[in-house]
């Protein structure tokens, strides 16, 4: 079955499966909902909202966050729209099945304060290279003139991973290296990562059920995130050169969210 995939690469599945924990379906049993959360509030949602807009340098405080969202508390506009576009956007993956069709709807919710609309949801049609802070260029992605047939090759994958069976630690495997292939693609002009870390957990609520949702993972890669992005520049500089056989460290981070 794994042979029939274009794009995920496999070869690291053995070396994964030996180095990851044995009693990760334990600990995600062991998965729960927090009290605060409501019906029209959700904790985790929250969490993986703020987090994930952290990791890209927004300056949002989640206690702040949460006083907003769950007790109605003004702040500036400013200071919480783009979280509360991410929050919309996992609201709408909880509620929708995982497809290429979903993928763009969700990015034009997350992306409403990011983008121009014109690019919500849309391919980008330019070059796209990911800088520094100090304007050091640290990767290129993909030509747009290849973009949509490596994003249909992603596609076919994901399709072809979502309809067989996987064990767990198969799983946990597969949607930490859709995140990473998506982030190298960088399909879009902005929102990359927002919607890779969205995509993995996605994929992790569509294997393994909704208690997916309440993983903290996008606190974890915020609170390790300078390694976060190491992990990421190490495969290569060009999108065209990338090694994906030095993506273990990265793989590996996703378990380490329990």
């Amino acid at each position: 079955m794994f042979d029939e995939l274009k794009i995920i690469p496999v070869e690291l599945l053995e070396a994964y499966c030996s180095q990851v924990d044995n009693d990760l379906d334990q600990k995600f049993d062991k998965l729960k909902d927090a009290e605060i959360s409501t019906e029209s509030f959700d904790f985790y949602t929250s969490v993986s909202s703020v987090y994930s807009s952290k990791i890209e340098g927004e300056d949002i405080d989640l206690d702040s966050y949460i006083k907003h969202k769950r007790f109605g508390i003004e702040f500036l506009p400013d200071y919480t729209k783009k979280i509360d576009d991410l929050y919309f956007a996992y609201d709408f993956a909880k509620n929708n099945p995982l497809n290429a069709e979903n993928v763009v709807k969700a990015h034009e919710l997350l992306s409403r304060h990011i983008v121009a609309k014109n690019y919500q949801g849309k391919l980008r049609n330019s070059n796209m290279y990911v800088s520094t802070p100090n304007g050091r260029i640290e990767y290129v992605a993909v030509s747009p003139f290849n973009l949509r047939a490596e994003m249909e090759k992603l596609n076919h994958d994901l399709a072809i991973l979502l309809s067989v069976t996987l064990n767990i630690k198969e799983v946990f495997f597969f949607a930490a290296i859709i995140h990473l292939v998506f982030v190298k693609i960088h399909p879009f002009n902005d929102g990359n990562g927002r919607t890779g870390r969205l995509l993995e957990k996605w994929f992790l609520a569509q294997k393994l059920g909704d208690k997916s949702w309440f993983l903290q993972s996008e606190k974890m890669y915020y609170q390790n995130h300078q390694e976060y992005y190491e992990n990421l520049r190490v495969l290569g500089l060009e999108y065209e050169e990338l090694d994906y056989s030095k993506a273990l460290p990265f793989l590996v981070m996703l378990p380490q969210s329990f």
